[in-house]
């Protein structure tokens, strides 16, 4: 089986503003392309993580691109003043998504119900600039869903799934994508494979997460994008396919969910 180390991944959702990657995000971001990886989506969590994101998206054009929103765990720094920079930066043509945006009732660090409302803020900010959500969804697959359907179809990317198959069945049902990552090497994570192995190959994408949920086996290490290719390889498995393929498949699933990205490259291939 090819290796797919040749192939042009994409990674759409890492956080190359975390602390851990200061400094680093050259050599980082070098390290992706000698793996294969084409481009990366870098999301913002805040306000000051989306700023940093959109400049890293210019510095790196074409290789970084950027989503701001503020996270469920930061919803409760929300304020009167935060639609307007995030719509300010949402300008920027470096910036595919609005996100990461959701609902995290695991850790509650802030308030469920200003997580809602603040979730429901963005949606709406998302589908007024004609931007795609990049959703976290943890423990809250119910209040995810009832906040999709209430404020009206969305286009977007569930990132980091891995619900079963009667939740994924209704987020393809919303028309969104859903992304898989790190946890589909995991061991004990054969419901996932399960799950995804039966999804829509048309509707899902490739994430690290980084530097989050590193596969195996740098399981317990800083994840990196150039790692989306472990995960890849378990994803083309799963699908009877040469990894190369999975990596085509998914990366054109990507621009296809990230409009800005796309018109990019066709401009460029022009």
């Amino acid at each position: 089986m090819n290796s797919g180390a040749g192939a042009l991944w994409v990674d759409v959702h890492l956080h190359l503003t975390d602390e851990t990657f200061r400094g680093e995000e050259e050599a980082v971001l070098r390290r992706a392309e000698e793996s294969g990886i084409a481009w990366v989506v870098t999301s913002g969590v805040d306000l000051e993580s989306s700023e940093r994101a959109v400049e890293l998206a210019r510095r790196h054009p074409g290789r970084v691109w950027a989503t701001v929103g503020v996270h469920p765990h930061e919803a409760r720094l929300w304020d009167e003043g935060s639609e307007a920079a995030l719509e300010r930066l949402a300008a920027d043509p470096h910036v595919v998504a609005v996100g990461e945006i959701g609902l995290d009732f695991h850790y509650d660090h802030s308030p469920r119900d200003v997580q809602a409302r603040v979730f429901r803020r963005q949606i709406r900010l998302a589908r007024k600039l004609g931007l795609p959500v990049v959703i976290h969804s943890r423990e809250a697959p119910g209040e995810t869903l009832a906040a999709l359907r209430e404020e009206g179809r969305a286009e977007g990317l569930l990132h980091c799934f891995h619900g079963d198959q009667a939740f994924a069945r209704e987020v393809l049902d919303l028309g969104l994508f859903v992304s898989v990552g790190g946890m589909l090497t995991f061991r004990s994570m054969d419901g996932l494979r399960q799950v995804v192995t039966g999804l829509p190959r048309e509707r899902v994408c490739l994430e690290t997460d980084a530097p989050y949920l590193a596969p195996v086996p740098h399981r317990g290490r800083r994840n990196e994008p150039a790692w989306v290719i472990e995960s890849g390889r378990v994803l083309a498995t799963l699908w009877h396919m040469e990894p190369l393929e999975a990596a085509r498949l998914t990366a054109a699933n990507a621009r296809r969910l990230f409009r800005r990205a796309d018109e990019a490259a066709r401009t460029k291939e022009a």
